[in-house]
Formats: structure tokens, C-alpha cells, sequence
């Protein structure tokens, strides 16, 4: 099972841009959670602290007891062994063919012979569909090879944690589906604690367990997915709508003025649409591979807290239980 991550108060800011402020919150072991947040909000700089290459001016990242933003370079790199990181552009070396990309992590940092590295590479190559594809090279290959080929080199040193930095960036829907089914697909055959950051709405609405929202500098929300799809909170449906009224503006953030003109129109008689759009199923893992460990224990840590979340999540989290489990 994947690691727990636990984040307690963050706080980052270069020179007098607050970028996040007191940010917390627990990733669970074994799942998959997104965070979702306007560009420009600090979604991949939050990424990054958690491997300790951005530290924060306040606040603990916590990876079996171990705090990232203030350990050692020791205590460091024995943590990062915990994690595998997919970026945004793959970060292929072009030189080098995708077998050797993969194989880079591998002959880096342990004393595997080269068989061994082929065992794992072709291996982890094969999780991704990228069987028989070993010899090109990236600029040979198209986006979503490039991407596969990022995830399955994250995989190599069988990481507890999963970081991935916009994964659908460059990506056209269909492939962005595709790769949507793997992230799945990925967690119920490894069952490791996969953290997605990501301004997809699709993604977000099909993949994870667990959502939460950047903006102005704070966590919005973080909770199960229920509870950020049928939110009411204005940031949230402007951003899951993907409307241009609302509190999100092209730098982010509108002043009252914009607002308050806004409000005006929409009191005037001007359509907009303040909720979400409909809850959908999520993704289960495709045929032939085994059912996500994910969702048993998900479903009985929601439970637990249930009487805690808004009404509206309540009803689409019991709705979506079986028939025999919803007492």
C-alpha cells in the first residue's frame, strides 16, 4: 500500500507574492487525489515541496515521520526513493531512446545488473502500453508517448508516491481519457498513493478519490470528491463550469468592481449557471486487472466522516454505495 502524506500549515512566498498560505492537508495512503487551482495559483510549486525542491517559509511535510521541508540532504534522499514524479513535458532526455530514458532512474541510483534493469524496464514499459516501442526516441514519438513514457520512468524504482504535474497538458481529449484510465488502472495493480495536480475538469470529475482547490493563495477545499463536485462555493462552480463570471479573472483574481458589475448583470436577467455540473461515476479499473484495494478503505474512512460533510455530498456519497452497504 502507498504512503501517507500529511502537510500541515504551508506557507510559501517569493519576495512579496504570497503563492499559498497555511496549507493543510492529508493525502491517504493507496489513493488517487487531484488538486485543482486557476494557472498560476502554485499548483506545481506545491508539488515540488512535497519532494523538498521548493521549501516552504512555514509549515511540515510529513513522509513516514520524516518532514521534507526541514530534514537532512540524507534524510532527503531516502525519502524521495519513496517517490516517482511524472512532469508536465515528460522531462525526456532527447538523446536518448525511450528504453534508456527508462532505464535512467535504474542505473542512477542502484547496482541492478543490466538484465535486471531490461527486466524492469520492459516491464514497466508494458504497464503502460508502451511494449515494442523502446528504440524511438522522443522528439520520434507523439505527446501522449512522451507522457507515457514520463510515468512509466516514475515507476521504475516501484515509488510508494506518485507525483503527477499536469499529465493532460498538450494533450487532446481522447488521449487525455486514455491516460485518465491508466492513472486507475496504475493504482489498483500497484496500489500506491498517487497525488494528480491538474486544471482538467475531466480528470477531476472521473479519476480521483479525493479533490482539492487552490486559490488566492489558500486551499479552498480538500476533501472526497463528493464534496468538491457538488460544491455551491462560487470559486469552485465558476471553475468546474468553466464560466468567465465569478471570482477568477484573467490574473487570477477580479477586483469588487468587476464583481460588483457582475452581480448587476446577473440581476438584470442574465443567464449564468451557479451549479455544477452533473456527478459521474468514476473510473474503475479496466477489465483483467484487479479491483482498487483504494475503495474499500476510501469508503470506510468516508463513512466515518460523514456526518461531517455537506448535505449534498452526503446524498451523492450514499447514493453511489451498493445497495447493501449504504446503513
Amino acid at each position: 500500500m502507498g504512503t501517507e502524506v500529511v502537510v500541515e500549515g504551508l506557507t510559501k512566498s517569493f519576495g512579496r507574492h504570497v503563492v499559498w498560505n497555511d496549507v493543510s492537508l492529508t493525502l491517504p495512503a493507496g489513493e488517487v487525489s487531484a488538486m485543482l487551482g486557476p494557472s498560476g495559483t502554485g499548483k506545481t510549486v506545491f508539488l515540488k515541496s512535497l519532494v523538498g525542491l521548493v521549501r516552504p517559509d512555514r509549515g511540515r511535510v510529513l513522509v513516514e515521520g520524516i518532514d521534507t521541508a526541514s530534514c537532512s540532504e540524507r534524510q532527503l534522499y531516502q525519502v524521495r526513493k519513496l517517490f516517482g514524479v511524472m512532469f508536465q513535458d515528460g522531462a525526456l532526455f532527447g538523446s536518448l531512446n525511450l528504453y534508456d530514458n527508462i532505464a535512467f532512474p535504474l542505473r542512477e541510483h542502484t547496482r541492478l545488473t543490466e538484465a535486471a534493469v531490461r527486466r524492469v524496464v520492459l516491464q514497466k514499459m508494458d504497464m503502460v502500453g508502451l511494449a515494442g516501442e523502446g528504440h524511438k526516441f522522443p522528439g520520434e514519438i507523439s505527446g501522449g508517448m512522451r507522457k507515457r513514457a514520463g510515468l512509466a520512468r516514475a515507476l521504475v524504482l516501484d515509488p510508494q508516491i506518485i507525483l503527477c504535474d499536469e499529465p493532460d497538458s498538450g494533450l487532446d481529449p481522447v488521449r487525455t481519457a486514455y491516460l485518465s484510465q491508466l492513472l486507475i488502472d496504475l493504482n489498483a495493480e500497484i496500489d500506491a498513493t498517487i497525488l494528480i495536480v491538474t486544471h482538467d475538469i475531466q480528470i477531476a470529475r472521473t479519476v480521483p478519490d479525493n479533490i482539492g482547490m487552490l486559490f488566492r493563495g489558500g486551499l479552498v477545499t480538500f476533501g472526497p470528491r463528493e464534496v468538491l463536485l457538488t460544491s455551491d462555493n462560487p470559486v469552485i462552480t465558476q471553475f468546474v463550469n468553466g464560466r468567465r463570471i465569478g471570482p477568477i479573472g484573467m490574473s487570477e483574481e477580479k477586483d469588487e468592481a468587476t464583481l460588483a458589475q457582475e452581480q448587476a448583470y446577473e440581476a438584470a436577467g442574465g443567464k449564468v449557471s451557479n451549479g455544477s455540473p452533473a456527478l459521474v461515476p468514476q473510473l474503475v479499473p479496466s477489465p483483467g486487472m484487479p479491483e482498487r484495494q483504494a475503495v474499500r478503505r476510501r469508503t470506510a474512512r468516508v463513512m466515518s466522516m460523514l456526518h461531517t460533510l455537506p448535505a449534498p455530498a452526503q446524498q451523492a456519497i450514499l447514493s453511489s454505495l451498493p445497495e447493501g452497504s449504504r446503513s
